[in-house]
């Protein structure tokens, strides 16, 4: 223990690190590999515990293949983030739900039991940085050797402190602790995934009840970046960011933020070609008509965000927000990639890593490769619509690791079909362009959309919370509401655009809006659209549509443009479908109304619930 005893942290921490069976603390990342499988010769490791009265329950199966480890779980459940995992433990002010109200105790009893079932275990401990090292906050970890590839993914997502660099800290006064107890989701929690934050004497804790990363390896660490920002007057945007350097060396940097599923990831990735190197933009689901174009030379992409951008007023010099990557590894989505060549630089990234890498929800025979587009089933032929992969910052191409200046803010939200026999919201052009006012309008609802691939619920249009990012955190939403008008009002030149991906209208485009709208924006470079290039949208949700968009020297169809005015879907679906979209946010939105809430937020909100013109829109933030 004379390793930790540099640690500045309670009395109760060091009970259970004096007190447990062993401390592993891990020197290089191939560590975790060895860790992950319970010895260097294994190449399958189930992750079991005992759970009284249910006997032994595996929670994951780890397979080691000649590019990494692959991640399975038995229960399929767990193969997806619960939006609703998040809980309570303690008395700070939130509008989340708390474990007393819940489950009609005192968090306190069961954080005790924690710690005592901590105690009788082997334990992996290592110190890392909320947010990075320059500007991030102290952190540690404590869990079950057992669960080692958690604690790996954990280490890859949010970086770790090598055990001989630990050791030469003076003092590590951690501001977050995560702990890991499996076997509670079975005895506490009826099988669900539960989280719980308690934020007691200026430590944030994080119970972590079950073994999928996304509720706490990396969403509850973005809950700890929200609650310091939340106290502090900055905020963690729910973001990927790009800079895209055109063939003429024009350089633009976009931010998407979006609803998990809103195409934060693939806003990094490169675009989708056919296998003649034509872009499919859009498939009729009626008549079957495809939409090709020639796009000769792709801008390159650099990288910037994945998930999470540090909007640190440290950061900030002028009227352009400057973003910096909170995570060390990128938490990527796999569902897209359904066979060989659908994205040959990722395809070859994670076959041929310069390291092994964490897959999860994919399938893994000992000794082989592990193929990005081999997902796990669910059920007979029904695949995990979550696969993943967990890739280092620094394997990735074109990385960008300085902070950079924000030209433009898209929102990205999925859209399902849209046609005069099933109207629904799915009424957005390729895109379009919003006024400040309506960008924070769009991110106080952040709509979830249609079939999400990241969660377990399957509810067609519901509310992801206010910045998008609302699940994650630990507050008062209505503070977060504030903060996100008043970054809007800080930075006066940035634009602001809406992306859908999947469907517009009757046509299928996958994630190609954003991918056409990206290299459209770069290739024209940063100026301000023209007046005579946009129209007020029928509905004033959608700001401004485009009037035409020439790409590559092709103008796009003017009905992925204005929805209304393809034949499958006319004036009459498109309006029922705006309904759709304009009841759907005055419902989200009047809870957001209340005292607290900025002046001009609620100038803003009645605009939307008295009917406003995109004028009224545009009038309240000049």
């Amino acid at each position: 223990m004379n390793k930790l005893l540099n640690l500045k942290i309670k009395d109760e921490v060091f009970d259970i690190l004096n007190s447990c069976k062993g401390i592993t603390m891990p020197e290089k990342r191939s560590d975790f590999i060895d860790l992950s499988l319970g010895g260097k010769d294994n190449m399958i490791f189930e992750v079991k515990y005992e759970v009284e009265g249910r006997g032994e329950v595996v929670e994951a199966i780890v397979t080691r293949c000649k590019n990494g480890i692959v991640v399975n779980y038995p229960d399929v459940y767990m193969r997806r983030r619960d939006p609703d995992s998040l809980i309570i433990g303690d008395e700070s002010e939130t509008d989340k739900p708390r474990y007393k109200d819940v489950y009609g105790d005192n968090f306190e009893e069961v954080r005790k039991e924690t710690f005592e079932w901590l105690k009788k275990q082997d334990l992996i401990v290592y110190g890392f940085y909320a947010g990075g090292k320059e500007h991030g906050y102290p952190a540690l970890v404590i869990a079950p050797l057992n669960a080692a590839f958690f604690g790996f993914a954990l280490a890859d997502i949010q970086g770790f402190i090598p055990r001989s660099e630990f050791e030469k800290i003076e003092l590590f006064e951690p501001k977050a602790v995560i702990y890991v107890a499996p076997p509670f989701r079975h005895t506490h929690f009826n099988g669900k995934q539960v989280v719980v934050h308690n934020r007691v004497n200026g430590v944030h804790e994080i119970f972590s009840y079950n073994l999928y990363p996304g509720p706490s390896a990396k969403k509850g660490v973005y809950g700890v970046l929200l609650n310091i920002g939340e106290m502090e007057g900055w905020v963690a945007a729910h973001a990927s960011t790009v800079r895209i350097v055109t063939p003429y060396d024009n350089v633009i940097t976009i931010m998407h933020e979006g609803a998990s599923g809103g195409g934060k990831s693939e806003m990094c990735q490169q675009m989708h070609r056919e296998k003649d190197n034509r872009v499919l933009l859009g498939e009729n689901i009626i008549t079957k008509e495809k939409i090709y174009l020639e796009i000769k030379e792709s801008c390159e992409i650099h990288p910037v965000t994945d998930d999470i951008a540090l909007v640190h007023p440290s950061l900030q010099t002028g009227s352009k927000m400057v973003v910096k990557d909170a995570e060390q590894g990128w938490f990527v989505r796999l569902d897209n990639i359904t066979h060989y060549g659908t994205d040959p630089q990722l395809e070859r990234l994670c076959i041929h890593p310069p390291e092994p890498l964490i897959f999860l929800n994919l399938e893994g025979v000992p000794g082989s490769t592990c193929l990005i587009w081999e997902h796990t089933m669910d059920e007979p032929g029904k695949p995990c619509p979550n696969p993943r992969v967990i890739l280092p910052r620094r394997f990735i191409p074109n990385i960008v690791d300085d902070p950079v200046e924000v030209d433009i803010r898209s929102f990205g939200v999925r859209t399902p079909p849209c046609t005069k026999s099933k109207p629904t919201y799915g009424i957005v052009g390729i895109f379009h362009l919003l006024p400040p006012a309506l960008a924070w309008l769009w991110r106080l609802v952040s709509p979830r959309g249609h079939a999400n691939p990241s969660i377990t619920q399957a509810e067609a249009l519901s509310s992801e919370g206010v910045g998008s990012y609302w699940p994650f955190a630990t507050g008062l939403m209505v503070k977060q509401a504030n903060l996100l008008l008043e970054q809007i009002l800080q930075f006066t030149k940035t634009q602001y655009i809406l992306v859908p991906n999947q469907y517009i209208g009757a046509y299928k485009v996958g994630f190609m809006p954003q991918w056409i709208t990206r290299e459209y924006l770069a290739k024209r470079g940063n100026v301000r659209l023209r007046a005579d290039q946009l129209k007020p949208a029928k509905v004033p949700l959608l700001g401004y549509a485009l009037e035409y968009m020439k790409v590559e020297g092709t103008y796009i169809p003017k009905f992925l443009l204005q929805v209304d005015l393809q034949p499958e879907v006319g004036e009459e679906g498109y309006m029922e479908g705006a309904k759709i979209l304009t009841d759907f946010f005055k419902k989200e939105i009047v809870k957001f109304k209340t005292l607290d809430l900025h002046p001009l937020g609620r100038q803003i909100i009645e605009c939307c619930l008295d009917d406003g013109s995109l004028e009224d829109y545009v009038s309240l933030i000049k």
